[in-house]
C-alpha cells in the first residue's frame, strides 16, 4: 500500500523560514505530478505549489518569490521551502501526489495527514 508521510512544520516567527517535506512510499510504479496545498480555519483548500514530472513549476500568487517547491525522484520526496513567512501564511498544510501503483493500470491521487504551519506576528 501507498503512504505519505509529512514534516517539518512547526511555529515560526513572521519572517522566518520552514521547510517541508513529503516522503511517499510502497508499491509505487510511478509518479506524476506533486503539490502541496493549504487549508486556514474558514478558508477552503488552496493549491500553493505544484511541481510536474518534467520539473514544471507552479506557485499561488500569494507565495510567488518567498516559496521554493522541488521533487527528488529518486527518493520519491517532495519539498516546500518557505521563507518570508507571513502571519496570513498559518495554515495546514497538505501535500498530493498523483501516481501509478503496481499492478493497476490508472493513476490517482494520494495525500498526507497534513502538518501545522503557524506563524507569530
Amino acid at each position: 500500500q501507498v503512504q505519505l508521510v509529512e514534516s517539518g512544520g512547526g511555529l515560526v516567527q513572521a519572517g522566518g523560514s520552514l521547510r517541508l517535506s513529503c516522503a511517499a512510499s510502497g508499491s509505487i510504479f510511478s509518479i506524476n505530478a506533486m503539490g502541496w496545498y493549504r487549508q486556514a480555519p474558514g478558508k477552503q483548500r488552496e493549491l500553493v505549489a505544484g511541481i510536474t514530472r518534467g520539473d514544471s513549476t507552479n506557485y499561488a500568487d500569494s507565495v510567488k518569490g518567498r516559496f521554493t517547491i522541488s521533487r527528488d525522484n529518486a527518493k520519491n520526496t517532495v519539498d516546500l521551502q518557505m521563507n518570508s513567512l507571513k502571519p496570513e501564511d498559518t495554515a495546514v498544510y497538505y501535500c498530493k501526489v498523483a501516481l501509478i501503483e503496481y499492478n493497476l493500470r490508472y493513476a490517482r491521487d494520494y495525500w498526507g495527514q497534513g502538518t501545522q504551519v503557524t506563524v507569530s506576528s
